[in-house]
């Protein structure tokens, strides 16, 4: 389970209900019960969202860590900084893009349109990131600015 748990303990915490969540991120009702029981997995997009929203962080709601929040977060995200630090621990790890793309099960040109900020990376492909290299997903994506490694 990637975000389960974490993301229905933190809407009802707040008292939140799915229709007034569904507002803020704009999307239906259908997709975000999809999304919340992990049915489906969510856009990366929608989950900034809601971290915005709870002024949480990615990796909390990913289960990397129980600190809720960090300080200074950005709430955008740049897809040129995201390009650029998975850029960087590809290269950190000494993997060519062949290699990551296969550790993901990707194509070479997704991979490199994540590398060139075309494209903002794909969730599961965050997460199993993350996972694999015990690296902040808040950290990869620019909303913080120094590396956190995950336990």
């Amino acid at each position: 389970m990637i975000y389960k748990d974490r993301l229905k303990d933190i809407r009802t915490y707040d008292g939140i209900k799915q229709t007034e969540l569904v507002k803020v991120i704009g999307i239906s009702n259908a997709a975000y019960s999809e999304f919340e029981r992990e049915k489906t997995i969510m856009p990366l997009k929608h989950l900034i969202n809601i971290c915005n929203y709870f002024n949480v962080s990615l990796d909390y709601i990913f289960n990397f860590s129980d600190e809720k929040s960090y300080d200074n977060i950005k709430k955008d995200i740049d897809y040129k900084i995201v390009g650029n630090r998975l850029r960087e621990l590809r290269k950190e790890k000494k993997l060519t893009q062949n290699d990551l793309k296969n550790i993901l099960n990707t194509t070479q040109s997704v991979l490199s349109d994540y590398e060139r900020g075309r494209i903002l990376i794909n969730t599961i492909y965050l997460y199993d990131i993350c996972c694999k290299y015990k690296i902040s997903a808040d950290y990869l994506l620019g909303r913080i600015d120094n590396p956190k490694y995950l336990k």
